[in-house]
């Protein structure tokens, strides 16, 4: 039997995003999912991790059938509580996201809680890529259209991945679409200001 890679889903927006579904729709058959994301969104809090209160898990039922994990923490919590307490096994990559909102400057990737679990996965010696998008809310990603784009663009990456691994030196992908996706994939610096 071929092992799968075990890959975590998380979000900052919570658990119950419609941009988290989008996400689990783009790679649930490219690997053993795990879903463990904060129960209520946890926007803008970075590397944040709790240490003064206890961490409660709830397994909950999303989407139909599909299982995952709410946690009172934070999405960097999400990370820790998925390899401690739910995978307890090596993790093969962390998918962060689809956050609402783009994180395309210094001074929104250094607030997310979207990179904020991808940052936290690297620094465990996981792989991750966090995915944002340029919406001003989740009853965006409803669109069919656009979410049919951004899942294609999603599967083909992560597929990618899993195929050849991460280029050289790199740890941490973020991947921003924009509100409108025409054509084209850009490779481009983060902004310093929004």
């Amino acid at each position: 039997m071929i092992n799968r890679p075990k890959i975590i889903l998380t979000n900052d927006d919570g658990i119950f995003s419609p941009g988290l579904r989008v996400l689990y729709e783009a790679v649930k058959d490219l690997g053993k999912i795990y879903i463990v994301a904060p129960s209520e969104p946890k926007s803008a809090v970075g590397l944040g991790i709790t240490l003064h209160k206890p961490i409660r898990v709830h397994e909950v039922t999303l989407w139909g059938n599909v299982r995952g994990f709410a946690i009172n923490g934070t999405p960097s919590d999400s990370i820790h509580v998925a390899r401690e307490v739910v995978v307890r096994d090596k993790i093969d990559l962390v998918l962060s996201g689809i956050n609402i909102g783009d994180n395309t400057s210094m001074q929104t990737i250094l607030s997310s809680g979207t990179l904020g679990a991808a940052a936290e996965a690297s620094l465990m010696g996981i792989k991750s890529i966090a995915f944002s998008a340029n919406v001003q809310s989740g009853e965006e990603f409803y669109n069919e259209v656009y979410s049919s784009i951004i899942k294609k663009v999603i599967r083909i990456m992560v597929s990618h991945i899993l195929n050849n691994g991460f280029p050289k030196g790199v740890d941490v992908i973020s991947v921003n679409f924009p509100s409108e996706i025409r054509s084209g994939v850009y490779v481009v610096p983060a902004a310093r200001l929004r």
